[in-house]
């Protein structure tokens, strides 16, 4: 039982909750995850933060990107590092999307922290996932992901862009 706050009836309380996304009461969305489920997924620096200064940065977390690839089978289909965030595109064979995400975030996190004398957190709240039908938007999402770079404007040609599966 949730008790409304003093000066507010149970009625007043739920108009509110419903009303307001930033509510107390609000919990966060569930994040779907099933065997064979494919996701696009991104995960930004806080506050626009750069959380890959270098080229050790960039090849520590394909590294890391890579066991958590090998350790939870999952088949990746395109990526992109910017400088403050990166794109996955990635299909779950065994729904362990949560898991495998921590393992990437957090040891990357460990590594940046210590590298460059940091404490605390380098990526803003939780990663955002979309989930997403194979067949008809998996092309399109992984051009999406590759041409980031050129969109963005980091690069006029994507075939000089290192930190992509476009190659």
């Amino acid at each position: 039982i949730i008790f409304p706050p003093p000066g507010l009836t149970p009625s007043e309380t739920w108009e509110k909750k419903k009303n307001n996304r930033n509510s107390l009461y609000m919990s966060r969305p569930v994040r779907i995850e099933f065997p064979g489920a494919i996701y696009h997924i991104t995960s930004k620096g806080t506050k626009g933060q750069t959380v890959f200064q270098d080229r050790e940065d960039r090849a520590v977390f394909l590294n890391i990107l890579d066991n958590v690839v090998s350790r939870f089978s999952w088949l990746l289909h395109s990526y992109v590092m910017m400088d403050e965030h990166y794109h996955l595109v990635v299909e779950i064979p065994k729904g362990d999307l949560s898991k495998g995400m921590r393992q990437l975030n957090g040891v990357y996190t460990q590594h940046f922290n210590r590298r460059h004398g940091l404490d605390g957190p380098i990526f803003q709240g939780r990663f955002k996932s979309v989930l997403f039908e194979k067949s008809t938007y998996l092309l399109p999402i992984c051009r999406h992901v590759a041409l980031n770079p050129v969109r963005v404007g980091t690069r006029s040609q994507l075939n000089r862009f290192r930190w992509s599966s476009f190659r």
